[in-house]
């Protein structure tokens, strides 16, 4: 039987909870659009993200390791698909809309620079006197401008609710309506669906790379509560198992382990602060209610979990060796481009009028990926 958009809107927000975002309340798009005849709004958001260029330019974009030490590490790509996995399970689970929360989490990435956060780093240093440089203010800017695929709108026109979902808490959104609204409404819960699953998918991922790398020592990690919690359950139910899939293991079971306290606790938190409908989500957030999100004691383990990581894999040194380079080579090309505005492409241009000539320069290196920015910084110093 073919359902049309509005049958499957009925049946899809049969399934989900009072408190949830509802299919056909997206809050419009900011460029009018007729509705799709059997898509739904945020599924149709999905699918342009998908298919944006950004979103394909991840694939060559670092999460710890530059693309070129190996294949078989994580890049910012295959960390947007893990976030969107974890995200769409704990909304399924909540009862929250999975399509909306999987949405939010393939677009929270499009405006991160090349060489990960070490590249945001120097472009926010550079950028410090011209509006600065934040890279989910950037995943926004890319959505509502920067992507050129349709003939009536710039950027993909994504529903307000997706947009919304895109802006993170304390950053400064206050010269947007939008801005306003989100921050006097707050996140919804499918938005912090993704920013959950994005601390989850990179705790987890880093630790595989990092061990897989060498720069992780697995006794010292044997030390860490959390790790070792897990880790020993499974050495308890698989005693003979090779250690490299006893370690893919215990974090296949640390992800599910988060995840399943996460959807838990919001059952807990639902009921306790008495969340019957979505104007009692703003209520608990004016109250400063958290309702997704590890309790107290769980979170005091992730931390010292992700304290370790920052200590022995992200400041060790082969990796701030590499981060350096980048920053590097994002001033070296930031500064040229700025110097020398011709050579950059004219779809950059065309802005430079309106926008200033930083902003432009800054939109131009940031969406670059890591492969490119080698390209062109060794070809100006060739």
């Amino acid at each position: 039987m073919l359902r049309d958009r509005d049958s499957l809107s009925r049946l899809e927000n049969s399934l989900l909870a009072a408190f949830a975002v509802p299919h056909d309340r997206t809050g419009g798009r900011e460029y009018p659009e007729s509705e799709h005849e059997y898509r739904l709004p945020f599924q149709r958001d999905r699918d342009r993200v998908i298919h944006s260029s950004a979103f394909k330019r991840l694939q060559y974009k670092t999460q710890v390791f530059v693309y070129s030490v190996g294949e078989n590490y994580r890049n910012r790509l295959t960390h947007t698909l893990e976030v969107s996995g974890i995200s769409r399970t704990i909304a399924t689970a909540s009862g929250l809309n999975s399509l909306l929360a999987e949405t939010v989490a393939l677009a929270h990435d499009l405006g991160h620079t090349p060489f990960g956060h070490a590249g945001q780093d120097m472009l926010s240093e550079l950028m410090s006197e011209f509006g600065g440089f934040e890279h989910n203010k950037q995943s926004l800017r890319i959505v509502r401008l920067l992507e050129s695929r349709y003939p009536r709108f710039p950027g993909l026109n994504l529903t307000l609710e997706t947009l919304k979902g895109l802006m993170k808490h304390g950053a400064e959104y206050s010269t947007s309506t939008l801005g306003l609204e989100r921050k006097q409404e707050g996140p919804s819960l499918e938005a912090q669906c993704a920013d959950l699953a994005d601390e989850i998918a990179y705790t987890n991922h880093d630790i595989e790379d990092g061990l897989e790398m060498g720069y992780l020592n697995l006794s010292e990690l044997e030390e860490i509560p959390l790790w070792h919690e897990f880790s020993l359950r499974v050495r308890e139910r698989y005693p003979n198992t090779n250690e490299k899939v006893r370690i893919r293991t215990t974090i296949r079971e640390l992800t599910n382990g988060m995840v399943s306290h996460i959807v838990g606790m919001m059952r807990i938190r639902i009921e306790e602060y008495g969340i019957s409908q979505r104007s009692d989500l703003n209520r608990a957030y004016v109250e400063g209610r958290k309702i997704l999100g590890f309790d107290e004691d769980f979170g005091e383990t992730v931390r010292e979990l992700k304290s370790f990581l920052h200590r022995a894999l992200y400041r060790h040194p082969s990796v701030v060796r590499m981060s350096d380079l980048g920053r590097d080579m994002i001033a070296v090309l930031f500064r040229y481009f700025r110097k020398h505005p011709k050579e950059i492409p004219e779809s950059y241009k065309e802005r430079i009028e309106t926008e200033g000539l930083e902003r432009i320069v800054c939109d131009f290196v940031a969406g670059m990926t890591d492969r490119y920015a080698e390209t062109v910084f060794n070809k100006l110093n060739g």
